[in-house]
């Protein structure tokens, strides 16, 4: 009997398409389903093709933009992307993204933006100076467009946004940098620790709402050679055990990856790991999504977080950050910067509202 039959192949491939694995399933699919239809492989090759032809390119792009940044002497650290491909999976083909982008320590932003300039990109957002400088205290990112298209570079002077309490510093990330090849090619990338911990916060950000995210932790452990007693005293640090615990569980059950030993540990010595994993299992299982400003978003990001004083921390800076569109919704003097946070309260407020 053939395994294949009875698969509703267009559904099939939206879904892979939508949890970003469908490279992944193209290349095994054509290599180990012999099956297959002819127009459903033609699907599946054309998919991966296309996904090869754009990785190559940005692959290009980010060992140019790098040599770039070097020479300028501006210390950017790329990571996900092309180097998540090539190092962790080990095939720039089987994993699609969609921007490059690069860690900079927030005293490096305006070289870089110039820099950038020089190659021809421009920032997305055009800001007033004064917002620009209130920005770079309470932003985390600026994307940039190019001659290819919008949003494909972006600097980052932070992990996450500031309000979710994690405070990760760039700079360590950016010292602790080793060297990795892309497009034979020397360029810094994150440590396999720091790499592991990202991820996973990457994860935990979007609650783990696509397979992928979930199989980069899983290739991450399966592939690198990773001190785990560092990660977990950085998780410890930062007050994000529970999230590294969630991540492992998933990873452990959604793809069956080998853990180990003090991976277990972390899993088995909280009892809400457990159960926060198989919430989200659930919910990825359904294609579930969320409402990213939603009550219900905020309640589980607090739930992920172990220490109370994290939990009342991510609430206040969550209700006192002012945010791009709290910004953008109205326009004030330098001099009442300070009123974007009754700005944000109010917003968040009137949100809040409408979704009781």
């Amino acid at each position: 009997m053939n395994s294949l039959a009875g698969i509703e192949w267009q559904k099939f491939l939206e879904l892979a398409d939508h949890h970003g694995v469908l490279p992944l399933v193209a290349k095994n699919l054509l290599a180990h389903a012999p099956g297959l239809s002819e127009q459903v492989a033609r699907s599946l090759q054309s998919a991966y093709e296309n996904n090869i032809r754009r990785n190559l390119w940005f692959a290009g792009e980010l060992a140019r933009i790098a040599r770039h940044l070097d020479a300028k002497r501006i210390r950017a650290v790329p990571y996900k992307g092309p180097l998540l491909a090539e190092c962790v999976y080990g095939d720039l083909a089987l994993r699609n993204f969609s921007d490059l982008d690069f860690l900079i320590a927030p005293a490096d932003l305006e070289r870089g933006k110039q820099a950038l300039a020089e190659l021809g990109y421009r920032p997305s957002d055009t800001y007033r100076s004064e917002i620009e400088r209130f920005w770079l205290r309470f932003g985390y990112e600026r994307a940039f467009d190019g001659p290819a298209g919008k949003y494909l570079v972006e600097l980052q002077w932070r992990i996450l946004p500031r309000f979710y309490a994690v405070d990760l510093p760039t700079e360590e990330l950016v010292q602790r940098a080793v060297t990795a090849s892309i497009g034979g090619q020397s360029v810094p990338t994150l440590s396999p620790e720091d790499l592991l911990l990202v991820l996973c916060l990457h994860g935990a950000k979007h609650l783990w709402m696509r397979l992928i995210w979930i199989s980069d932790i899983a290739e991450t452990v399966r592939s690198q050679k990773i001190n785990y007693d560092v990660v977990v005293s950085r998780a410890r640090a930062l007050g994000i055990t529970r999230i590294l615990g969630v991540s492992f569980w998933l990873a452990q059950h959604v793809r069956e990856t080998v853990l180990p030993k003090i991976a277990e540990e972390i899993i088995n010595t909280d009892a809400q790991v457990k159960a926060l994993g198989q919430l989200f299992a659930d919910r990825l299982q359904r294609s579930a999504t969320y409402d990213f400003e939603s009550s219900g978003y905020f309640r589980l990001i607090m739930k992920l977080r172990e220490r109370q004083l994290d939990r009342w921390s991510y609430l206040w800076r969550l209700a006192w950050t002012p945010g791009q569109a709290d910004l953008a919704s109205v326009r004030l003097p330098e001099p009442l910067f300070p009123l974007y946070r009754a700005v944000r309260m109010t917003r968040l407020g009137r949100r809040m509202l409408r979704l009781l």
